[in-house]
């Protein structure tokens, strides 16, 4: 056996407790988690997006219906939570968009390198981080 394969370290059994805490995950792995994340949320919360979408254009009685669902809440779940829920919702749109652009692009033009990659993922996590606080601002009344 060679001197570099004796001083590899062996992982057989992975313990997700011990080693994965540990583990330094690179931004691009962020942002590829994230982009699934944000996709499963879009999608489990399609009904809420509907309702919000159908309620918003349906007639001017609607539109204050749908306006007052973010004062005085909806069924049982106060305005403030809605508010979350929908900022959640702007951040999951705008993540999903830039990150499948990244995607898209990087398919495209095949740039695959590490450091295009890491650039990229912060550019994706920087860009829509500050358009969520921009338009959750607006949501909340700041301006």
């Amino acid at each position: 056996m060679s001197e570099l394969h004796r001083n590899k370290p062996e992982f057989r059994n992975i313990n997700a407790f011990v080693d994965l805490p540990t583990y330094r995950l690179p931004p691009a792995g962020w942002v590829s988690i994230l982009h699934r994340v944000s996709g499963a949320f879009m999608f489990l919360l399609l009904p809420f997006i509907i309702w919000l979408f159908d309620t918003s254009v349906s007639s001017e009685i609607s539109f204050l219906k749908f306006k007052s669902a973010f004062v005085a809440g909806l069924w049982i779940f106060p305005g403030f939570l809605i508010q979350l829920i929908t900022l959640g919702l702007i951040w999951a749109f705008l993540h999903h968009l830039i990150a499948g652009i990244r995607h898209l692009y990087m398919d495209a033009t095949h740039s695959v390198t590490k450091e295009f990659g890491r650039s990229s993922a912060i550019f994706v996590l920087t860009l829509s981080i500050g358009l969520t606080v921009i338009l959750g601002a607006k949501l909340f009344g700041l301006y």
